[in-house]
C-alpha cells in the first residue's frame, strides 16, 4: 500500500480535527452529510479518512455539513 502523502494526511488531519471540535462523529457525518443531499456510508467515510484519499469537494462537503465557517492552516 503506497503511503500517504503529506497534504493527504494533512487534509485527513484536518478534517478528523474539525470534526473532533464539533464533537461530530463518523455516524453524524453520515447524517449531516445526507441533510445537504451527500449520501454515502459511514464505513466509506472511515475509510477514506483513513486512507487520506478524497477529493477536495468531499472535504468541502464534510466542512460545509459540520458548519465550519473558518480554517486555520
Amino acid at each position: 500500500m503506497a503511503e500517504k502523502t503529506d497534504y493527504e494526511l494533512k487534509a485527513a488531519n484536518l478534517l478528523k480535527a474539525e470534526l473532533k471540535r464539533k464533537g461530530v462523529t463518523y455516524a453524524g457525518l453520515v447524517e449531516k452529510l445526507a441533510a445537504i443531499g451527500v449520501v454515502d456510508a459511514e464505513a466509506n467515510i472511515r475509510n477514506k479518512l483513513s486512507r487520506g484519499k478524497f477529493t477536495a469537494a468531499f472535504l468541502l462537503q464534510c466542512l460545509s455539513a459540520i458548519e465550519v465557517d473558518n480554517l486555520r492552516l
